[in-house]
């Protein structure tokens, strides 16, 4: 009843209640007659012409296109147009029969859009949909077609069917946003952004079992989705500003942080291919894209949720993956990185893997974790010592699943190992592990190199197999493993010592050195009860020991040198 008596016919399949699914909403808008008698608009070549008796006594030239009109016709609804002909008048033109020149280079909309405003003014219907009405809109609301100069006059009857275009579908909702982004900045100054922004947010938060499920904008059934995330898909299509406003507007809904944050992880996944925005406007030069870029990340940045757990971890790596490569604010990108180095002790080493595109990188990006890492330490000073072995664990654990990436450098390896402080390690299992993995993947590596790469690795922090397995691993350099041997026979030595075991009453130094014999190692020491007696001379003379366990040493390298060779 209310768009009859504001002269407008609206035609559409979809039920009130149903936010998804219908055909797309269509008005026909019967304008008040004109006061020139006139037939069809007609095109011919860049030129318009009315069907009038009435010889044309103005032309409005929009873009490339010139309209031959009537000044009666379109001053009598158009408050702009008829300023502009007051002020031509009076500047002596149009005198004499002359036709009035007017251009129009900032009418929203541009030349479709002044077609149907021409039609209304000359009295023929006009035709919209929601992928119209909003250019229309603002056309009309810049050339001032209130109804103060002429009772229901455009911009009343376009409001009408706008709002019912954006309140009543989901799908029509999108329809009109996405014509908003060519009629920028009048349709955020009329808030039909904000308008659809909260309509989005208000069906985004309400149960879509409340609703007929049907079909979403791009015509793909909703009913294998989430009930959570259904509306990902379709806000993901925005334009990273109405897509901000989107996201405003759904906050002040009360929507869980998780999901927003999920949100803006769909529609990061959406617009960025790899580290590559994808942006499909090839007239906008090189150096507009760039800003536009680190605007965007920027600007994704800023409106994550604040709340803990909202976001991923994962997620939050990738953005600073694309910030560094944008070049984005340095404070913005300092204080992502303290975020997600509160965030480590939570995270398991997956979370950690941040893809790479290049044929020459590795294929996880390491330098962003290691400056993450880097972050926590600053943060972790004050830390338990528990805490920090969570995320040495954690380090560990990574770097054995990037070890075997033959692009993974010395460099960038030993900067993630020794990023962290020494007791962030408890024990040295999954670290010589990933070691060991490293020099397969890098059999090339000089014995500096390799001895450089197991500096971090401590004897005393590997369980007995790891020190086992450690003493007979060919791809350790030969100094480490000569170190471990030394000091597994001291341990030995000190266990005898120790639990005061049957031995030739001779020094410990004596001990080790008969250790080295291979059938002592297997056969083990065994003297008659009589023999056994405490080892008193143990510390009488160190310099003796000294050099005798100089001369073990030597010993051990000889041996570990031929194991080698063999």
């Amino acid at each position: 009843m209310r768009s009859k008596m504001m002269g407008c016919r609206e035609e559409h399949q979809s039920t009130h209640g149903s936010v998804l699914g219908g055909k797309p909403s269509h008005c026909v808008i019967y304008p008040p007659k004109s006061s020139i008698v006139a037939g069809e608009l007609e095109r011919r070549n860049n030129d318009w012409f009315v069907r009038t008796k009435v010889a044309s006594d103005l032309m409005v030239q929009v873009g490339d296109f010139s309209f031959h009109l009537h000044k009666l016709a379109m001053v009598s609804k158009s408050g702009y147009l008829n300023r502009l002909v007051f002020a031509k008048r009076s500047e002596g033109h149009g005198h004499n029969g002359g036709s009035l020149k007017i251009v129009l280079d900032d009418l929203p909309g541009g030349t479709n859009t002044f077609e149907s405003i021409v039609n209304f003014c000359y009295g023929f219907k006009v035709d919209v949909t929601a992928a119209s009405i909003a250019p229309l809109y603002c056309a009309a609301n810049f050339l001032e077609m209130s109804d103060d100069l002429h009772q229901g006059n455009l911009i009343s009857k376009t409001e009408a069917f706008l709002s019912f275009a954006i309140f009543s579908s989901w799908k029509d909702t999108f329809k009109v946003l996405k014509s908003c982004e060519s009629v920028s900045p009048w349709s955020k100054d009329l808030l039909i952004v904000k308008q659809c922004s909260d309509a989005i947010a208000w069906k985004a938060s309400t149960d879509p079992k409340a609703f007929t499920l049907g079909q979403n904008s791009n015509g793909n059934l909703n009913v294998g989705e989430s009930s959570d995330t259904w509306w990902f898909q379709d806000v993901s299509t925005l334009r990273i500003d109405h897509f901000i406003q989107v996201i405003e507007s759904i906050k002040r809904k009360g929507v869980k942080p998780e999901l927003v944050g999920s949100c803006i992880a769909h529609w990061t996944a959406k617009w960025f291919s790899g580290t590559t925005f994808v942006f499909d406007d090839p007239t906008i030069p090189k150096h507009l894209t760039q800003k536009l870029q680190r605007i965007t990340i920027e600007s994704l940045i800023n409106m994550l949720p604040a709340e803990k757990n909202s976001v991923s971890c994962n997620f939050l790596l990738y953005l600073v993956k694309l910030g560094l490569k944008i070049q984005v604010n340095s404070e913005l990108l300092s204080k992502l990185e303290t975020r997600i180095a509160s965030m480590l002790e939570q995270c398991c080493a997956q979370d950690l893997l941040v893809k790479n595109y290049g044929d020459k990188d590795t294929t996880y990006d390491v330098g962003i974790v290691i400056r993450v890492v880097k972050a926590y330490v600053l943060l972790a000073l004050k830390n338990s010592r528990a805490r920090l072995c969570i995320v040495g664990r954690l380090i560990d654990g990574y770097l054995t699943l990037i070890a075997r990436d033959i692009n993974l450098t010395l460099i960038d390896f030993k900067l993630l190992v020794d990023a962290l402080p020494t007791n962030a390690r408890s024990c040295d299992n999954n670290l010589y592990r990933a070691i060991d993995i490293y020099l397969k993947a890098h059999p090339s590596l000089m014995e500096e190199e390799r001895a450089s790469v197991c500096k971090a690795m401590e004897y005393h922090r590997l369980s007995e197999d790891a020190r086992q397995h450690a003493m007979r691993n060919g791809r350790l350099p030969l100094k480490i493993v000569t170190e471990f041997m030394l000091l597994e026979q001291v341990k030995m030595a000190r266990s005898i010592s120790a639990s005061k075991s049957n031995i030739n009453p001779r020094t410990t130094t004596q001990v080790i050195m008969k250790m080295n014999n291979k059938k002592c190692l297997e056969k083990g020491f065994i003297a008659p009860q009589k023999e056994i007696m405490l080892i008193r001379k143990e510390v009488e003379n160190m310099k003796m020991q000294l050099n005798q366990l100089q001369m073990c040493k030597l010993k051990l390298q000889k041996q570990a040198q031929r194991s080698c060779i063999k």
